[in-house]
């Protein structure tokens, strides 16, 4: 290999620099969608509800196991002291979803509120996208730690957010063209089998394009860092303010005697 061939310093640094931006968007997401933990902990109350329901047809059993399950998700976070935002979110899903199949007598119905959620959030998503807004952004920008900056100094990422937006969008839409037939006209079992089995394909393709976008896109600005870099400069202000103050004195002393 001539000296031509060999990779500079600059290339080898912007290749890491590019790796470990990946590196840090891939973790980043991990979090803010909660890992394959988070993943079970969605799937699980509405595979364990279909489960019975399609054994015995006992609508009361499996809407409490569905919800037993997801309350004992939760107090393993809590006792392992997790974070529980996604425990928590699946235990009120599954509450709604019982009360409405309770008060209704339709075992369908468990599905609904968790269906109308996910029309809702795919309008969300289009709709902050459309907007300038994308609620990806949102969502990330903390995680991050870049909060808003990318609305109006970063606008590589803020397009960047907007196609992850409309990717979810999207893709939340194509699900629900698909659920809200079968909960007119299948079964309860059809539909809860084809709702276990579209829970984390699309999931996954939604989180995958995000990460593309996001790994293409300019790294995030840290405003957490440019605040503490503000205060330690306010400090250092302070600081030297304060030293000339009290030389002053002294100076003036000295050229009076």
């Amino acid at each position: 290999m001539t000296s031509l061939d060999k990779p500079t310093t600059e290339e080898t640094s912007a290749d890491t620099s590019a790796d470990d931006a990946r590196a840090v968007t891939e973790a980043a997401l991990f979090e803010a969608f909660g890992g394959v933990r988070g993943m079970v902990e969605t799937v699980l109350p509405g595979l364990l509800f279909v489960s019975i329901y399609t054994v015995n047809k006992n609508l009361h059993m499996s809407a409490l196991a569905a919800l037993g399950v997801a309350l004992v998700m939760v107090v393993v976070r809590l006792v392992r002291r997790d974070t529980v935002k996604h425990a928590f979110s699946g235990v009120f899903g599954v509450g709604f979803g019982v009360v409405f199949a309770m008060m209704t007598g339709n075992a369908k119905d468990f599905y609904l509120p968790g269906m109308l959620y996910t029309l809702g959030l795919a309008v969300a998503y289009i709709v902050t996208a459309m907007a300038g807004v994308p609620l990806i952004g949102l969502m990330l920008g903390p995680v991050f730690k870049e909060n808003l900056s990318w609305r109006t100094r970063n606008p590589g990422r803020k397009k960047a957010y907007t196609k992850a937006s409309w990717a979810w969008g999207l893709i939340l839409l194509a699900k629900c063209a698909i659920l809200f037939p079968l909960y007119w006209w299948a079964d309860t079992t059809q539909l809860g089998w084809v709702l276990v089995a579209l829970k984390i394909p699309p999931f996954l393709l939604a989180v995958y394009l995000t990460w593309v976008f996001l790994a293409k896109a300019p790294p995030p600005i840290d405003v957490f860092a440019e605040m503490e870099a503000e205060e330690r400069a306010e400090e250092e202000r302070k600081a030297a303010a304060a030293g000339e103050g009290e030389g002053a004195p002294a100076g003036r002393h000295r050229r009076r005697s």
